[in-house]
Formats: C-alpha cells, structure tokens, sequence
C-alpha cells in the first residue's frame, strides 16, 4: 500500500476526551474532572473532562464550590444559540476558590475566594471603557458559550482581574451565587433600563428567576404598583412574597385586557419583558401606557412582531441589553447588607455530581415548583 494510501486510511487521532479515557485512574484524579458538556440540541452529558490550565497571563483557575443553572442554558439545550458548538461544557455562574493565577494577575491569588462574574471583561478595550462589557473585544459573555463554563469542577477565567469579585471566606454561596448573573442582569436589562422610578406603574412580565430579580431590584426605586403576569399560579405566590402588588394569571389569555382595566386604560409606565418568547413581548408593547418604556431582558430564540402600526405616534421606548455586570459591586454591598435577599429564589439544592437532576428539574420548572437550582461541590479530587 502506497504512503498516500497510508494516510488516507489512517485511524483518525485521538479526541482529548478520548485520550482522558485511556488514562490509568490516578492519572485522571490528577489531570481531568467531571463537567456538564453540550453535545448538540437536546443533548447533555455528565463526563470527564481536562482540568483547565493557564493558557494566557491573565487567567485564574478556579475551583467551583457553588453553581446554578439558568434559562440562557435551556435556551442553548434548545439550540437556540449556534455559538455554542458540540463539547462546550455549560454554566455562566459561580462561586469558587482560586486555585492558581496567571503572571499578570494582580488583584487575586491562590486560596482567594470569588465570585466569577457571567460577563468576562478586559477592562482596556473600546467596549469596556463606555462600561459595555457584554461587548467586550476580547471577552463579554464567552463562559458556556464560546469557551468552558462553570457547571464543571474547575473553570479557566480570562482577564481575572477584571472578571472575579472578591468575597468573604465566610459568604453565604446561595445568596450571592445569584450576583454572577440574574440579579445584575434583572436590575440593568430591566429596571436601569426600564428607568422605573417612584410613582410608576410597573409590569413584569414572567415570574422566573430573572423576573423576580426584576422585581426584588426595582423596589430600590419605589413604584406604586408592581404586575407580576405569569401562567403558574404557585411562582405567582412567590412573587407576592416578595413584594408584587398585583397577580396577573395570563394563561386565559386575557392579561392585556385585565392590565387595561387595572389602569383605566391608560397602560403601565414601564413593561419587562423577561421570558423570551413572542407572546410575552406581545403582552409588553400592548400594555405600555403613552411615554411609557418596554425593556426586554428575555433571551429571544425567535423571531418577534413589533406593532409599529399601533405604536409608531405612542412617545415609547423599547430597550434591549445584554447584562454588562457594571452593578455587582453595588448589589453585592446591598446583598451583604441583608437589604436585598436572593437566597429567596433558591428552591432545589444538588450536588454538583447530581447536575443531570438538577437539569431535569429546572427543565421542569412548573411541575417541580423550581426557581433556581443550587449545585454544590463536595471535596475536590
């Protein structure tokens, strides 16, 4: 047989999960972990995977002590991102423990603990320098969508300083879990964006995680009324809890009507859009009062119909936003204050082993009565 021949029947090498596989035990202990992987729409695995490492100067490796699951993710299981490709381990949301730091990491060090922030950021670029780190050049949301995530034992975050927040040894991991992405992503995409302010009549449409994040971020501002519009009477009663004023059920697909009623007419000064699906922006533009705002903050995987027809002479605004993070710091001091109390939205607890539970679970959210679901890592390996 030809050397041409050779190569074109050669076997083909060895993929790196491969080669993990046909590493004696030990070896694996030292060198690999287990992480949620993405193979595809639909298709999620629990495996073995390298432990990341160093590749640039800025980069920190942490260990993953607390992590939770968000929409965004079942939006990717869905495949509603392409960015993310077969073999991306998933997550966007962390608390950890440094476990080793690049040369030009300043600002943390190994046995540190941190909060690891959804958005990554370089501090230097463009973007970052107008505060818009969603669309940092070289990072913005890149975790579990074009670079490993956090719902794995270790994780590799670039431009650490930039990109870690510094809590105390003693933190309550739960509570400040929910910093990394839904709280400063409902008080930015929703309410800065929705510029709630005191007096208003404020509706929220979607009493998920991130909508219930809306709501407990925009009581800072004292609006006169707060709508929570959601089909599941039980997250209905948790947003009650937490400080909604008036429940709107919209499975009868009457809600618009009810708004109307409720406002005698005129609509509500700010609609937040926090679900993602074309019926629930539908229900936005058709409450928001004259000079009134609609802030999406849903992750939309299809297409939506704007009603210019019915809007164009209304003095709206419709915002949209990508979570910049650019308020952690200031959510973390109101968190560690005890005035803001995330740990509210905590439903189900697993073990980070347990993850493909804690997928079906959050998957399941209406029939489990599950808002955000913690995953724990027990000792490292």
């Amino acid at each position: 047989m030809s050397e041409a021949t050779t190569t074109l029947f050669a076997e083909p090498a060895e993929t790196e999960v491969q080669k993990v596989n046909h590493l004696p035990k030990e070896a694996l202990t030292a060198s690999t972990m287990k992480a949620l992987v993405y193979h595809g729409p639909g298709k999620r695995a629990w495996e073995e995977k390298p432990r990341p490492a160093i590749k640039d100067s800025s980069d920190a490796i942490v260990r993953i002590t607390t992590s939770t699951i968000c929409g965004t993710d079942l939006h990717i299981l869905k495949g509603d991102l392409p960015t993310v490709t077969d073999g991306r381990i998933l997550g966007h949301e962390g608390i950890g423990i440094v476990e080793e730091v690049g040369p030009g990491v300043s600002s943390f060090k190994k046995g540190d603990k941190v909060l690891v922030s959804c958005v990554t950021a370089c501090g230097k670029c463009d973007f970052c320098r107008k505060s818009m780190y969603s669309h940092c050049r070289h990072g913005g949301w890149i975790l579990g969508n074009t670079i490993d995530g956090t719902q794995a034992e270790y994780v590799r975050i670039p431009w650490a300083d930039t990109s870690l927040y510094a809590i105390p040894p003693d933190a309550d991991e739960e509570a400040l879990v929910m910093l990394s992405d839904i709280l400063p992503t409902g008080f930015e995409c929703g309410v800065l964006n929705g510029q709630v302010k005191p007096g208003d009549t404020v509706a929220i449409v979607g009493a998920g995680p991130v909508g219930l994040a809306v709501l407990l971020t925009a009581q800072f501002y004292s609006p006169a009324t707060i709508f929570m519009i959601d089909l599941d009477d039980k997250r209905l009663k948790v947003a009650k809890e937490l400080g909604a004023t008036t429940l709107i059920n919209s499975a009868d697909g009457n809600a618009v009507k009810r708004v109307m009623e409720l406002t005698d007419g005129a609509g509500v000064d700010v609609a937040v859009e926090a679900v993602g699906v074309p019926a629930t922006f539908d229900i936005c533009q058709a409450i928001v009062a004259a000079g009134g705002r609609v802030a999406n903050v849903g992750v939309h995987g299809k297409p939506v119909e704007l009603h210019l027809e019915k809007l164009w002479d209304r003095n709206i605004t419709l915002t949209t936003r990508l979570v910049d993070t650019v308020t952690t710091p200031l959510l973390l001091k109101v968190v560690q204050s005890g005035k803001l109390q995330p740990r509210k939205l905590v439903t189900h607890r697993f073990a980070l082993n347990d993850i493909m539970k804690g997928y079906d679970t959050f998957s399941n959210a209406a029939a489990e009565s599950a808002l955000k679901v913690i995953l724990k890592s027990e000792t490292p390996r």
